[in-house]
């Protein structure tokens, strides 16, 4: 096999690729997928793994992959820090610092994002010089194939790919076998995402070719360009954690939207709700004096949509986050609001509330 040549290699030689997703989006399968393509159809030599915790969705997942030449031995296995090309599944995680962590000017940066190139940069502190948008929740939507097979089609196309042939070789080896019903809709996924990239590709070029040869203003740092994007006397707004309460990167585009008009005040919403989200005041029912349901506390809502299929009236329904930028019904819990502020600052500590805690005996925290 001709060995096709890789768009960069860093001092070791790796060309090397991070993947930032939370669970439920295939970031896992993605990685491999890249790992086959660089191994079996360009002639590289591969490697790669994914970090992640529970593997529930919504939680945290990283991918990393290193590609070389075919002489070439990979001895690194530690996770990307500098990577040439960084795929972000969920726009929400732009948020957190550490999802851009190691970029530079000449990272390409991938986000599945419904915005345009400046309105991203307008909003997030994105110091490279390369960055394009997939509307990967949209085109999933529309045609069927999984987020992760069109973010693959991306990163295809600016892995430097001309066409889908070989991203189609390896979808089918993947998913041929065991998802075959589903092979067709990934397929034009995989599409869709490789020709969106490629249309931006060509925008950029002849916005480039506009510019007359009159260079950007240089960037020097990561810090530099986050220092003017942070709140005023230094507060940086990294949200998407559950120790400033708002767990919105963990919702993968959909959350529940209230029809109070059309509830029952059953609460079999808040008997499913794995993090008790449903906010009840006291109130008047067909006339009689109870708990009335009053709204979500989003900050706590992952998405999971338990509440919307349990519902038995259609009291909840699953709508598109990106349609409701102020989410109606929207009732913070007071009491997770009102915390000392050292919960604020470090969160919680798991060794404390561990069994062993409770169960030795203890003086002044000390063990015995």
């Amino acid at each position: 096999m001709k060995e096709e040549r890789l768009p960069a290699t860093n001092e070791n030689g790796y060309y090397e690729i991070r993947l930032e997703s939370i669970g439920g989006l295939g970031a896992n399968l993605c990685g491999k997928m890249i790992g086959e393509l660089g191994l079996r159809y360009m002639g590289h030599n591969s490697a790669g793994f994914s970090s992640y915790g529970s593997e529930k969705s919504g939680t945290p997942v990283k991918a990393y992959i290193r590609l070389c030449s075919w002489e070439k031995e990979i001895h690194v296995h530690s996770p990307v820090i500098h990577p040439h090309l960084l795929a972000v599944f969920h726009e929400a995680l732009l948020e957190k610092g550490n999802a851009l962590e190691g970029i530079s000017r000449d990272t390409i940066v991938l986000v599945n994002s419904e915005k345009r190139e400046d309105e991203l940069r307008g909003h997030y502190a994105l110091c490279t010089d390369h960055v394009y948008c997939v509307p990967a929740q949209q085109i999933a939507m529309e045609c069927g194939a999984r987020i992760n097979m069109i973010m693959f089609g991306g990163i295809c196309r600016l892995m430097g790919l001309r066409d889908c042939q070989k991203a189609d070789a390896v979808c089918q080896d993947t998913l041929g076998k065991k998802y075959a019903a589903a092979l067709k809709k990934n397929l034009e996924g995989i599409h869709r995402g490789f020709y969106e990239v490629q249309e931006q590709m060509e925008g950029t070029v002849q916005k480039d070719n506009d510019n007359h040869g009159i260079e950007k203003e240089s960037i020097d740092t990561n810090e530099d360009v986050r220092a003017t994007k942070s709140l005023p006397g230094g507060a940086i707004p990294w949200i998407g954690n559950s120790v400033v309460n708002d767990l919105s990167p963990s919702r993968q585009g959909y959350f529940p939207l209230f029809l109070p008009e059309r509830c029952i005040q059953c609460a079999r919403c808040d008997a499913t709700c794995p993090d008790m989200v449903f906010q009840f005041q006291e109130g008047t029912y067909k006339g009689k004096t109870m708990m009335i349901n009053k709204g979500l506390d989003y900050y706590h809502c992952k998405g999971c949509m338990r509440c919307v299929t349990i519902c038995p009236v259609n009291a909840l329904v699953a709508a598109k986050e990106s349609e409701y930028p102020d989410k109606p019904y929207f009732i913070p819990n007071q009491e997770m609001l009102q915390r000392p502020a050292y919960y604020d600052a470090c969160g919680m500590d798991g060794y404390i509330t561990s069994e062993s805690f409770l169960t030795e005996k203890r003086v002044d925290g000390g063990e015995l």
